[in-house]
């Protein structure tokens, strides 16, 4: 794939790597975020939810804020992406919400983040050409048969986790075969913790996302830190580091 090879949709580029992907429809490019904090609908319902997503998102644009509540209603969801947004300075975190494009919208958010019961990625243009798309699949044929307009894949599980204890966890291979064909940059999401950030991202992904390494720690914006050091070690390392010290 060369530097600045294009999937076919005007204003987004994958580099050599495909580390990264831009969107100059939004008058500033954006870049793909390395680190997903998901939510579900026992989060969303916390006293100190917009506090703590909003102290989250403002740890800068490395980190996406995805608003997923499957059970919650339309309305709801849109006052939570409204709060959100307030929050939520120029320059720092993306502000996600999953599947709902109709709140996306009325949400004035950055992204839309799809999955089987959702639209189709080609049918986003027409509604909302501002926002960014990610896709959630579990198959690599997913990916190898999309066509273009996805800005990341959200693939999984990568490992066990109670999300969905009826899927054995796919491990580097999973990631290693959606990276292996995706035209977009691969987030790799279920049962990565902080200290397996590094192994996902040996095996080819863009970034890593999390629900409960996030949302059940004691304090939910120190384990975003370490979330992204982990992300940091690995994409920029430390060069006085000694990787072999048996050596």
């Amino acid at each position: 794939m060369s530097a600045s090879e294009t999937d076919g949709d005007a204003g987004r580029a994958v580099d050599g790597d495909g580390a990264e992907v831009r969107h100059a429809v939004r008058g500033a490019s954006r870049a793909v975020p390395r680190l997903h904090v998901v939510t579900d609908d026992r989060v969303v319902a916390r006293p100190d939810f917009i506090d703590l997503a909003a102290r989250i998102a403002r740890a800068g644009p490395d980190v996406a804020v995805h608003l997923r509540a499957p059970h919650a209603t339309g309305r709801t969801l849109h006052r939570l992406a409204s709060d959100l947004r307030g929050c939520i300075p120029d320059g720092a975190g993306m502000l996600v919400v999953n599947d709902r494009i109709d709140v996306a919208v009325a949400g004035a958010v950055d992204a839309v983040q799809l999955a089987a019961r959702s639209l189709r990625p080609t049918d986003v243009p027409a509604t909302a050409p501002r926002l960014l798309v990610g896709v959630s699949a579990h198959a690599p044929h997913e990916a190898a048969d999309a066509g273009p307009g996805i800005d990341w894949w959200l693939v999984g599980n990568a490992f066990a986790t109670p999300s969905h204890p009826e899927r054995a966890g796919g491990g580097k291979g999973l990631v290693e075969r959606f990276v292996g064909v995706a035209r977009a940059p691969v987030i790799a999401i279920g049962g990565v913790t902080p200290e397996r950030v590094g192994e996902v991202l040996a095996a080819g992904a863009h970034g890593v996302a999390a629900i409960r390494g996030v949302w059940d720690s004691a304090d939910p914006v120190a384990a975003v830190h370490r979330y992204l050091s982990g992300v940091a070690g690995r994409v920029h390392p430390d060069p006085d580091r000694d990787e072999n010290p048996d050596r």
